[in-house]
This record gives structure tokens, sequence and C-alpha cells, in this order.
């Protein structure tokens, strides 16, 4: 890939004093609904006005974008607010009309990064550009998988490039509609530390009242901007209706998120601090999750025991588990001592849960 100053240089050229913010309907529905959120969002702190023109819908039958039409009502956004205009493209005909059309920044979604034919395909079309193209992470966890992708067009000589952090899906249901995963954005952002990486609340939450939360996260692990779906009448959105904001709680999400501003002598350091701190609170999460989990497999096996009259402690078990955990731990760093007090303690919590099912 390009050297670390190539890479920023289309987002350091706009010399922002705030995060990049793209923000639009998830779809384009009609050239009312376009002109009319584009209208509320012209002076504010959004850089682009995205719309979905072509919707890659999960299942057939659902609403499936506009199509090219879309594409003049996202010129009507330029010509009457002076906003720059973003959608995504999924194969080699989108991309030829939406530069036919001017549409300033282009993103491949992530049912397209999955595929490097596809990739490649609109790497090929875009051979060149000098538009800013944006690569969401593909829909599962392979980082391989998404780094290719910026290599295929940063091979057809395509410079503006950047990534889009929208979570990923898991089968196993969580608060989240798609996982963060934010150790994989986090080893991303290590291995190119100068490639622009974008948070998308709105896909990774499927809510809008957790969008704020996991934007300020974004935030606090050095994002450079957020997309997120904005719509003047969420509810009746004729796509992901509930994870799409008001232009007003946009604006306000704005106002509120806590943004660090590299003044003081120990910007650096308080940058780095927060950064590790944000990860830490990330690891935290997941460790209670997975206590969460590991509970709720100790309430199964409290049943079974209470069906077969058995008792609820089993020494040789327990001693198996402690054993293989302290050698586990030490491959890790931790401590016997540590090791051992804190799966003390989790077994006592899976011991009160047994007790209270075998107790009625």
């Amino acid at each position: 890939m390009e050297n670390k100053k190539e890479l920023r240089g289309w987002l350091d050229d706009l010399n922002l004093d705030h995060p990049l913010v793209i923000a639009g309907p998830c779809s384009a529905e009609t050239e009312e609904q376009v002109l009319r959120i584009a209208h509320e969002l012209k002076d504010t702190d959004v850089n682009y006005y995205r719309a979905g023109i072509w919707k890659p819908r999960t299942r057939p039958g659902m609403f499936e974008g506009v199509g090219a039409l879309g594409l003049k009502w996202l010129q009507k956004v330029k010509a009457e607010t002076g906003m720059k205009t973003a959608t995504e493209v999924a194969n080699a005909a989108h991309v030829k009309l939406a530069l036919e059309h001017d549409v300033d920044l282009l993103w491949i979604g992530a049912r397209s990064t999955v595929s490097p034919f596809i990739v490649q395909e609109i790497a090929d079309a875009l051979n060149g550009t000098d538009k800013i193209v944006l690569v969401k992470n593909p829909v599962n966890p392979d980082l391989a998988l998404w780094l290719g992708a910026i290599e295929r067009l940063a091979t057809a000589n395509i410079k503006k490039l950047g990534v889009i952090h929208r979570g990923f899906s898991t089968y196993e249901k969580t608060k989240y509609r798609n996982n963060p995963e934010w150790q994989l954005a986090i080893e991303l952002q290590t291995k190119f530390p100068d490639l622009p990486i974008i948070n998308d609340p709105s896909h990774i939450t499927g809510k809008r009242d957790m969008i704020f939360d996991v934007s300020q996260t974004a935030l606090d692990l050095n994002f450079d901007g957020l997309m997120i779906e904005t719509h003047f009448d969420p509810d009746n959105a004729w796509s992901d209706a509930s994870q799409q904001v008001t232009p007003k709680v946009l604006i306000q999400i704005m106002k509120d998120l806590k943004i660090k501003k590299e003044t003081d002598p120990e910007a650096d350091y308080n940058k780095n601090l927060d950064n590790l701190r944000a990860q830490i609170d990330i690891v935290d999460n997941q460790i209670i999750d997975l206590l969460g989990k590991r509970m709720k497999a100790a309430d199964s096996i409290g049943v079974l025991k209470k069906q077969k009259n058995v008792a609820v402690l089993q020494s040789k078990r327990w001693n198996e588990i402690l054993g293989k955990m302290v050698l586990e731990g030490e491959s890790k760093g931790l401590s016997e001592e540590f090791v051992l007090k804190m799966f003390k303690a989790i077994h006592q919590e899976s011991i009160n849960h047994q007790e209270k099912i075998i107790n009625g």
C-alpha cells in the first residue's frame, strides 16, 4: 500500500476540527425524502451525505433500493445544499453510474467485501479514480479478507482509501445487530495506523439508543469518523428503521460526544491512555459476557444434577479444571495465585447457581 502520508492525505486535506461524519438515510426512498433530510443536515458537522441507491438484502422480496434514479436525487442534493455525496457500489455497473453522476465517495459493502472477485471487478472499474473509496469489513471476522480488499484497490492505483468498521455477523444472539469485535479493528489500526477508519454504529447496534455509546467507544479508540444513518421519520423508513436517528438527534450526538483536542502538551499521552483504557473497557465487557454464558451452562448442569440426585460439588472435575487453567494462565503471563483466586471465585458462583436450582 501507499506510504502513510498518502494514506491519510485525503482526510488531512479536509482540515476538519471534528471527526469525519457521513450521514443520511439507509435508503433513498423518494426525491422529497432525500432532499428534505439533506437540507436538515446541510449546516451541521456532516461532511458527506449518504444514501443507499442499491440495497443488497439478505433475503429476496425486501426493498432493494430505487436504483439509478436515486443518483439524480443525489445530484440535486449537491446542487441545492453544496454537500458532497456518498453511496454504496456492488459491481462495475454501479461504479460506472455513480461516477457519471459525480458521487464523491463510494463504499464497498460488507457482503461485497467477502468476495475477492467482486472487489476486483469494482477495483478494475475504479482504476485510477480520484474519488474516495471506503471498504466495509466483511460480514465474517476475517482481517485478511478486509485488508485484501484494500490491497486490490491500492493496486488499481486508487489513492484515496479508507475502511468502515460496521461489525460482524454472528449466529449467537448478542445485544448488537453485528458484533463489533473491536479487537479486529484495533489490530487493523496497529498494522496500518495511518489508514483512515470510520465507525458505523448504526449497523453495529441495530438500535438507535445504542449509537451514542458505540460512537464514543470508537472515538476513544482513535477512529477518524462516523457513518450514522439519519432519517426525518426513522420509524417509517423503508429499510433498517430501528437503527436510524433523526437529524436533530444526530446533531445532539455530535455535541455530546467527547472529542479529544490535541492542544495541551500531554495530548499524545492522554490520547494513548484513553485508547488503552477503551480497549480494557471492551475486554471487561467481554469477560462479563463470557461469565454470564458460563453460569447459564452451570444452571443447565444444575438441572441435570437435580434430575439424577447428584451432589453439586464434584471434586475430581474441579481439580482437573484448576490444574488445566493454572497451566493455561501461565502461558498467558498470569500468576498461579491470580488464576487460583479467579477460578475459585467463578467455581463458587457456579455452586451458588446450582444449589439454587437443586434447592428449588
